[in-house]
């Protein structure tokens, strides 16, 4: 039963955070001059790079931040608050955090539009880093818990992959308006795992303490 509640909140967070729905109109922004065999090769691209960023993370975060000596608590909360913090524009109906280069920048100076804006930031940027990170965190050293964790970035970028391969036709049928709408009730989401995990973060801090 925790396992199934872990991967539940892993799944939504993690969905939420990359949002592919919020990505879909720079992604259409960003293809519209390529042939759809070459906007479909830059996409997979674009999976292939966030999800084995997003993985690296999931396999070194938390060695990384051992070596840095920063303690899961603290991590925890500042995760939790970089979370909130790309959780307010998303509130607004804006893209979280980073939202790429100016519309006449994309693929400038031979810039792979896959590697960037795609992959990073948008698909895989600090929002992204930091769920992870803090998923990590909260598996330990449970192994049936990590490989449940790969499990489900797996998912959640097959689900932005098929999101964003029909992106044309969501773009038509929902209109930018009705995906404002549906951005702002995702930030509402994220901002209260945000506060969540920045009070878990708290709690643990103060019973290490007393302990």
């Amino acid at each position: 039963m925790e396992s199934l509640q872990f991967a539940l909140t892993a799944f939504v967070t993690l969905l939420v955070v990359v949002d592919p729905v919020g990505v879909a109109p720079i992604y259409v922004a960003c293809t519209r001059e390529l042939e759809p065999r070459a906007r479909h090769g830059t996409l997979l691209r674009a999976i292939v790079v966030a999800l084995a960023v997003t993985l690296f993370f999931l396999l070194g975060g938390r060695l990384l931040l051992t070596y840095l000596g920063v303690s899961v608590h603290a991590f925890a909360i500042s995760g939790g608050i970089l979370l909130f913090a790309t959780a307010v524009p998303m509130l607004f109906g804006h893209r979280p955090l980073l939202q790429g280069p100016e519309r006449g920048e994309y693929g400038k100076m031979g810039e792979d539009v896959a590697v960037f804006p795609l992959a990073i930031p948008l698909l895989s940027g600090p929002g992204a880093i930091a769920t992870t990170l803090l998923l990590t965190i909260q598996a330990g050293g449970d192994y049936a818990r990590l490989s449940l964790l790969a499990s489900v970035i797996g998912l959640v970028y097959l689900i932005a992959w098929l999101i964003l391969r029909t992106a044309d036709q969501l773009m038509t049928r929902l209109g930018e308006a009705k995906i404002h709408i549906l951005t702002r009730v995702l930030g509402i989401v994220l901002a209260a795992l945000a506060v969540q995990y920045v009070l878990d973060g708290a709690a643990g801090y103060y019973r290490a303490l007393a302990g």
